[in-house]
């Protein structure tokens, strides 16, 4: 028996000057290019099947350059390293042109694959999105021990939007949005976007794809026979992004596609797929359409109970998320103006996050869901019911008038050992990518002690209980009741919590 002879090692300099090793060997072919891996095997080597045009080197250049130096040079950069697999240098070898970018993260692959032992045999590989945003996939395929909590894909979603936000704030468009450029890590809560390079800036790179089916806008379904010269083509950006980040947020939240029902525009099946992703777009939960509910009968089982909107409608994602909803699958799919963009699905979900309860059995499968502002809480996943009183706070901003607070329509739901931040504190600090690391730490938690509940108060050096006129020192613990009144903070932007306590006794 012969052994193989080891890959050559390839040395080369970069454009930038830098040294670049690799392994003569394909180690993974995608759409346009072939992988191959660095010794160490810290970041791979990306080289073009096809020749790479002036505009192309032009454009990837910038994106290994300028672009990625915007973004990550700034107040927040090393955030964005978590979040992206940025492309970091270009270089050529045997005449194709190529990049390298890095490794993706331990969990963003498969540890347990797919079910019965991982018959698919996908232990190992890429979490693409497909897995998770799909009930038929969780259901049938995936080993439970990969899917996580519901929490959890609410951070995903989060993560997403925070990336793509940071996208477009620099004047960028992915183009190519979906579940296939998107790795995704539901037991940690982790995403990373991939494939960046391919980014558009308008007037200068044009895209180079229209986008994923399931994930291309409308107007872009609507015009793709129009030759790309004619001003009615409408091409990725912006605001088609938008549309596939909703469309994102939605599966990865109820596992069904908003647009797919049950109406069916043409005989034809391709121009039925054309006019019911085209012009004839609808969502599956439109209020004042019907037509194109998914039609529970003609589902597979393993897509149920998601594919019934009547069991998992998307008010259950909560206040915040579901009018984004409505605004991005109702009168954003003809007006793209009218698309929530990235920072409103940003804010939206981080409110959500506050609203979260775990569910009190330990058998359900999502663990988590969000309070439906009701006096007798339920999880809508298991149907099990809160027992006991729950801690709802209300929180108010500080003005630049002393003693003068205003609502901000957001709350917190207490659980125990949840925690309170910075960011909960002060309205002027914001959960994102400029969190100094002091911020990062925890100001206090809360805790559920003999049938009462408490908030302990760890770095909040002006905490005060403005109901009883006392200061709350730091490592001590004020009892909730009901209207109580907190102050985190005297600075201005400072918080006001007033408490209501649900007996669902």
């Amino acid at each position: 028996m012969s052994l193989r002879n080891p890959p050559k090692v390839i040395r080369l300099t970069a454009h930038d000057g830098s040294t670049v090793e690799f392994l003569d060997e394909v180690k993974g072919s995608g759409g346009l290019k072939d992988c191959y891996f660095s010794p160490d095997r810290s970041y791979v080597v990306l080289f073009f099947r096809d020749p790479v045009d002036a505009n192309g080197r032009d454009r990837l250049t910038n994106i290994v350059g300028r672009f990625r130096d915007g973004i990550f040079q700034q107040a927040g950069g090393d955030y964005w390293k978590n979040v992206y697999c940025w492309p970091e240098r270009t270089l050529e070898w045997n005449g194709r042109f190529g990049i390298t970018a890095p490794v993706y993260a331990k969990h963003f692959f498969f540890e347990h694959g797919s079910k019965n032992g991982d018959t698919l045999g996908i232990r190992g590989r890429e979490k693409e999105g497909k897995w998770f945003a799909s009930a038929n996939n969780r259901n049938k395929f995936l080993d439970p021990k990969e899917l996580g909590s519901w929490a959890n894909y609410l951070r995903v979603c989060l993560l997403i939007s925070r990336a793509v936000r940071r996208m477009h704030m620099a004047g960028l468009a992915h183009s190519d949005l979906s579940y296939k450029n998107v790795l995704v890590d539901p037991k940690g809560g982790n995403a990373c976007i991939i494939d960046v390079d391919g980014l558009v800036v308008p007037g200068k790179f044009p895209p180079d794809v229209v986008g994923t089916p399931d994930f291309i806008a409308p107007e872009v379904v609507a015009s793709a026979k129009l030759d790309k010269r004619d001003p009615n083509r409408k091409l990725p950006s912006i605001v088609t992004d938008c549309h596939a980040l909703a469309v994102l947020i939605y599966m990865y939240l109820l596992y069904r596609h908003p647009l797919r029902g049950g109406k069916v525009h043409d005989a034809d099946p391709t121009r039925d797929e054309e006019l019911g992703m085209g012009e004839r777009a609808l969502f599956v939960e439109d209020p004042a359409d019907p037509s194109n509910r998914i039609k529970v009968g003609q589902v597979r089982p393993s897509e149920l109970p998601w594919a019934d909107t009547q069991q998992r409608p998307y008010t259950l994602t909560g206040p915040y998320l579901a009018p984004l909803f409505l605004r991005a699958f109702g009168e954003g799919l003809k007006n793209p103006a009218q698309r929530p963009g990235a920072s409103d699905w940003e804010n939206a979900l981080i409110r959500t996050v506050d609203l979260l309860q775990p569910c009190v059995n330990t058998s359900c499968e999502q663990g988590w869901y969000v309070f439906d502002n009701s006096s007798k809480p339920r999880c809508p996943f298991c149907g099990t019911p809160f027992k006991g009183v729950l801690p709802v706070l209300n929180l108010y901003y500080s003005t630049h008038k002393p003693g003068q607070f205003r609502p901000e329509n957001h709350r917190l739901m207490v659980y125990t050992n949840q925690s309170l931040f910075s960011w909960h504190v002060s309205r002027n600090i914001a959960p994102n990518e400029k969190l100094t690391q002091d911020q990062r730490q925890r100001a206090g938690y809360f805790v559920f002690h003999q049938d009462r509940w408490y908030l302990v108060n760890e770095r909040m050096p002006e905490l005060f209980n403005a109901t009883d006129n006392l200061p709350v020192p730091l490592g001590e613990k004020v009892e909730l009741r009901e209207d109580m009144k907190l102050l985190l903070s005297r600075a201005e932007g400072g918080r006001l919590l007033h408490v209501q306590l649900v007996d669902s006794r």
